[in-house]
This record gives structure tokens, C-alpha cells and sequence, in this order.
């Protein structure tokens, strides 16, 4: 086996361990959560979550808004909404106006099951009054423009919205809700995940149960379980601008020596006027191939564990010492990374995988 399908193996085994219908399933057990009267579930992992639901007690009002394109092993029995991320569109309007007719239903005796993975903020909204899809879409692009990590983004999408930071679930009328989250965030809280919108206020009138059934820690601790070989650090740092990141894990590596490395997180990019096509993990992976042009034996897969990164069909990017050449330099200036590194078969394409826990580097020297 080449070091490249290393790579992709250890990284497919973290994110098998997080899977939504795998991590649902096994959080239902262990809670001992009963039946549910309906469930409700959003985001990128939505459809797998909701498979979980449906394993364990058949079939079940279910709605599920999610990506477009990433809605496999939804039950046949759910209704289902696509829509846009990462800048919402008329979709993700209607995703929210259905989500709060759905709550609203509820009766008062009634014990929702509510499913949240990343992504949520963008695909389902209800915007306060005065606001515009227009405007959202405009703030959102400049958010994603300037850098800012996803704290920020959501602290401004709360402020913006009628269904984030618990106030959709406020509009419960019945008994119980159980909340169940993938996280996508550093430090897995749920009142940031999707931008709170699977959290309750702190004077809900009902029982809440929460729990977090997967995160980054959880995929990364599988991955260092398939590596062969020796792993020489695995950490959640992958939290500073690509440019930032790159010399430093870069030198990391090529100072330990032989053997694994294994990171977490979320890197950010500040993209310039009319940037081209590419993501912040594409992003990572060019600038780690310029530092580490000319170099043998070393290769660095950086991914999304959702299988996208950014508006492109590749999760990342598997760049080693001959990927780079003087040309990168003009694909990063313009935010164009995707092209270039697919001209050098530099890309990597998972497809959607049921799951988001943020990104994951795998580093091998040997």
C-alpha cells in the first residue's frame, strides 16, 4: 500500500467512526432514550442521523433539512428539504418557516427528537424582521471573506435570526425534548453548534436532555487506532489562518522525523475580492506543498470530514514534495486552489459521508 492510500485509510477510519446513523444509533442505546413522538433533524449529517431514528423505532413523522446532494440513507418516509450552504438560500427559508410549523404542532404531551449536525446555521433560517435573504447571503459572504472563526459567524447568525440560539426549540409545547449533536465546533458545545439551533433556553418549560454523540476528538482517536505506524502527536490545533498554519505544521513535521501526525480543527482563510473556486482545506494543503516543495518522503492529506470543502465536489486536498510548483502561487493569491491541485491530481474526493466533526491533517514522514 502507497503512503497516499495510507493516508486516505486512516483518515476514512476516523470519520467511519463518527458517521451520524453509527453515532445516533449507539447514543439512543446508551441513554435510553424512548421512543420518540417526531423527529427533526439538520444539517450536513441529517439524513444519516435520521437513518439512526428510524433503525431504532420504524417509521416516524421526520423532517430533514440538509445539503443539497447529501441526503443518502434518509428514510423513504421522511419529508425533506435541500438547500444551500455555505451562503443560504430561498431553501434555507423554507427550511425554516417548516421547522417552526413543525415545532409549533407539537402537542402538549409530545417527546420530539431533535438532531443536530454542522452546517445547520446556513441550511435552515427564519430571519427577524427587516432583514432580507439578499442581506443575509451579503453578510454571510463577507463573514466567510474576512477570516473570522466560526464563533463569530455564529454569533452574528444568532443575533440575525428567529430559530438560532434556542429559539426555535423555545416554541415547544409538549414534554420532552431530546437534543443529540454532531460537533462541528471547537469545544463541542451545543449552543454553538448550527448556531444553537438544537438548544434550548435555560428556562424551557420542558425536559431537556442534550448530549454531543460525536466530535473531531472521536474521529481522531479512530484514526490513530488504524494507523500502523508510529503516531508522534494528535491534537485539535487546526485553529488559525491557513497562512499561519502551514509553516508551523511544516516544521513540526519535518523536525520529529519518521511517523504519523494527526490534527484537528478548523482552518480559516481571508479571501480576496472575487476569489475562485477552492476551500479553506485546499487552502492548507497548497501552502503546506510550497513548504514542503522538494522535500521526499513526506506527505499531508487535509480534509473535510463532511466529504466537501467549500463549493466544490473534493472534501481536501493529498499534496506531498512534487506538488508544488511556482505557479501555486498566482492559485493562491486568487483563492483558486481547487483547479490547480486538480490539474496535478492533488485533490481528494470522498463524496458526502454522513458526518461533519470539522477537518482532520494527516501528516506521514518516513
Amino acid at each position: 500500500m502507497s503512503t497516499a492510500d495510507d493516508l486516505v485509510t486512516i483518515w476514512t477510519a476516523g470519520v467511519d467512526a463518527v458517521i451520524g446513523r453509527r453515532a445516533v444509533c449507539d447514543a439512543l442505546r446508551q441513554h435510553n432514550v424512548m421512543r420518540p413522538d417526531a423527529v427533526i433533524a439538520v444539517g450536513k449529517a441529517a439524513a444519516s442521523m435520521a437513518a439512526a431514528a428510524h433503525d431504532a423505532f420504524g417509521p416516524l413523522p421526520m423532517l430533514i433539512v440538509t445539503k443539497h446532494g447529501h441526503v443518502m440513507d434518509a428514510p423513504q418516509n421522511a419529508e425533506i428539504i435541500e438547500a444551500a450552504h455555505p451562503v443560504p438560500d430561498a431553501q434555507s427559508l423554507k427550511a425554516g418557516a417548516r421547522l417552526i410549523d413543525a415545532v409549533d404542532n407539537m402537542a402538549r404531551d409530545t417527546h420530539l427528537l431533535v438532531l443536530t449536525s454542522g452546517g445547520a446555521s446556513a441550511l435552515a433560517e427564519h430571519l427577524v424582521d427587516g432583514l432580507s435573504l439578499n442581506d443575509l447571503a451579503d453578510r454571510t459572504q463577507a463573514l466567510l471573506a474576512s477570516g473570522q472563526d466560526i464563533h463569530a459567524m455564529n454569533a452574528l447568525r444568532k443575533d440575525l435570526s428567529a430559530i438560532k440560539g434556542g429559539k426555535l426549540l423555545a416554541r415547544f409545547k409538549g414534554q420532552r425534548i431530546t437534543s443529540l449533536a454532531i460537533s462541528d465546533v471547537e469545544g463541542d458545545a451545543l449552543g454553538v453548534i448550527g448556531s444553537g439551533i438544537g438548544d434550548a433556553p435555560a428556562d424551557a418549560p420542558f425536559d431537556f436532555a442534550p448530549y454531543i454523540v460525536a466530535s473531531n476528538a472521536i474521529a481522531r482517536a479512530a484514526a490513530a487506532d488504524a494507523a500502523q505506524g508510529v503516531i508522534l502527536s494528535n491534537t485539535e490545533d487546526l485553529y488559525d489562518d491557513a497562512v499561519a498554519l502551514a509553516p508551523r505544521i511544516a516544521a513540526q513535521v519535518l523536525a520529529a522525523g519518521p511517523g504519523l501526525h494527526i490534527k484537528g480543527g478548523e482552518p480559516t482563510v481571508i479571501l480576496p475580492p472575487n476569489p475562485g473556486k477552492g476551500g479553506r482545506n485546499m487552502a492548507l494543503a497548497l501552502l503546506l506543498a510550497r513548504e514542503i516543495a522538494g522535500i521526499e518522503g513526506v506527505q499531508i492529506l487535509v480534509a473535510g470530514t463532511d466529504g466537501t470543502d467549500g463549493p466544490t465536489d473534493a472534501a481536501g486536498a493529498l499534496v506531498d514534495g512534487h506538488t508544488w510548483d511556482d505557479s501555486g502561487s498566482d492559485a493562491l493569491n486568487t483563492a483558486n486552489a481547487a483547479p490547480w491541485l486538480d490539474a496535478r491530481g492533488a485533490l481528494f474526493r470522498s463524496g458526502p459521508t454522513g458526518t461533519n466533526v470539522m477537518d482532520i491533517l494527516i501528516a506521514k514522514r518516513t
